[in-house]
């Protein structure tokens, strides 16, 4: 049963999901500048420190498709307390992690409960607010959305140089359960409850698939690519991950609905999506470890670096997307992969040289050009669909871009370290970690120029119009 407009106060609810989804995802970049410092503490490789961030988009991107079921299942309060819960419980244990094995446990545990987070409160904001005032609504979770990422590197890189990095976990446990007490006596259910059957193999089946082949790649990095368990983990995660595709497509109430990319338009912003994600969390993931494993600046540093993109993408995005209501998303897509394209090439060429006002003004650059790409594409995407087919679109959307930047900055990570390996056995070129950095940034150099000829074919169409062809 749902809550009429008098039973719930509308500014709470917005403030205890913004706040929830906000810790969520600044915990998620939190992790990205202490990445190397964790690194040396417990002895680990590039490879596997990384899964510390593509693990918390992995299990993001398995649980996003899974949420839609429990927001059918349970009431708002039920699901932010146990969200909320779940990421706490996390925190807690990723503070107290002895080793990077029960760290690695904290950070699945959080993510878990993000990743209900982030389409509850998506869910809900459509739920309370009317039709007329929603722009304005999801405007506020973009800001806060981008705002998040943007702090994230340089709020860690300062708790780095002054504490440890269990501190990361500690300052934000006074939000989380200040949140939880709140929505307890608070929160009230704003949803329409039914009483959906979960798919119990699906959930395997994606967790396998998905998971094997994150773990694969890793392994690839670690093990080398003829390893036994490279091979045996990557050929569970393909096999999995077509049999979970072949159920979705027997079902008729499938967990993601794959029948959305029979619309192309749809299918290639899913991709040049998953491509600037890739390329987002790829660069946040190698300028870190290039600036301070191999260049000897601080964290702090490291982050502030990254700072600058980060502020104009937030500042650019609500811009673009006035400008993509006038024009649509074709040519403001291509502009921003060529900007995208142009500004990483930089990245393919770093040396013992390179300064930090120009990695700072290169990953700017390509921020800009990124906020020209990630919304209008998802938008023109979701447009393209029959009514029936948005929700289901954007599940598999955002499923797709978490998944993608989880699986493919393994694969940059194993690409790094494989490739400065080779180099320094060759003998033959200097610095070869910064070599294996430099090839690592050329594809996704390359996957950015690649998208350029995919946005050709992006046509723009109305939702008006969508209506009208579909009605």
């Amino acid at each position: 049963m749902t809550s009429t407009s008098q039973d719930f106060n509308r500014k709470l609810i917005v403030t205890l999901l913004l706040s929830g989804t906000f810790i969520a995802i600044l915990n998620q970049t939190l992790m990205i500048t202490a990445i190397p410092p964790i690194m040396h503490e417990m002895n680990i490789t590039p490879n596997t420190a990384q899964w510390l961030t593509t693990v918390f988009m992995l299990v993001n991107g398995i649980m996003i498709p899974i949420s839609a079921f429990f927001i059918e299942k349970y009431t708002t309060r039920q699901l932010f307390m146990t969200a909320m819960g779940l990421f706490t419980l996390g925190t807690v244990i990723g503070a107290l992690a002895p080793n990077f094995e029960v760290l690695l446990l904290a950070r699945i545990i959080q993510s878990a409960g993000a990743g209900i987070l982030l389409p509850l409160m998506q869910t809900v904001f459509l739920m309370i607010f009317p039709v007329n005032k929603r722009g304005a609504a999801m405007g506020l979770v973009g800001l806060v959305i981008s705002f998040a990422p943007a702090i994230g590197p340089a709020l860690s890189g300062w708790i780095l140089i002054n504490y440890s990095w269990r501190v990361l976990f500690i300052f934000i446990l006074p939000i989380a359960i200040l949140a939880i007490i709140v929505s307890y006596f608070k929160l009230v259910n704003v949803t329409d409850l039914k009483n959906p059957k979960v798919d119990v193999p699906s959930i395997i089946m994606s967790s396998f698939g998905f998971g094997g082949l994150l773990y694969g790649f890793t392994s690839a990095g670690n093990n080398g690519w003829g390893s036994i368990i490279t091979i045996v983990t990557i050929g569970i995660g393909v096999i999995s991950l077509t049999l979970f595709i072949l159920r979705q497509l027997r079902m008729e109430k499938p967990m993601l609905e794959f029948r959305v990319f029979k619309y192309k338009v749809f299918a290639i912003a899913t991709i040049l999506g998953m491509i600037g994600f890739l390329g987002l969390i790829g660069l946040e993931t190698l300028i870190p470890l290039y600036m301070q494993n191999m260049r000897g600046f601080t964290p702090m540093e490291a982050g502030l670096a990254i700072l600058p993109g980060a502020l104009v993408s937030g500042f650019m995005s609500p811009i673009t997307g006035r400008i993509f209501d006038k024009v649509g998303a074709k040519w403001l897509s291509i502009i921003g992969l060529i900007i995208m394209t142009l500004s990483s090439l930089p990245f393919s060429f770093l040396s013992t040289n390179t300064s930090f006002t120009f990695i700072a003004v290169m990953f700017a650059l390509r921020m800009f050009g990124f906020s020209m790409v990630m919304m209008p594409v998802t938008t023109a995407g979701l447009n393209q669909l029959p009514r029936r087919l948005i929700p289901h679109g954007a599940a598999m959307n955002n499923t797709m871009r978490q998944v993608s930047a989880s699986i493919g900055t393994a694969i940059l990570v194993t690409v790094m370290t494989t490739t400065a390996l080779t180099a320094e056995n060759s003998g033959t070129i200097p610095n070869p970690d910064i070599f294996g950095a430099n090839i690592a940034f050329a594809i996704i150099t390359g996957l950015s120029f690649l998208g350029i000829f995919m946005a050709f074919s992006i046509t723009k169409t109305s939702p008006e119009e969508e209506v009208t062809e579909n009605s």
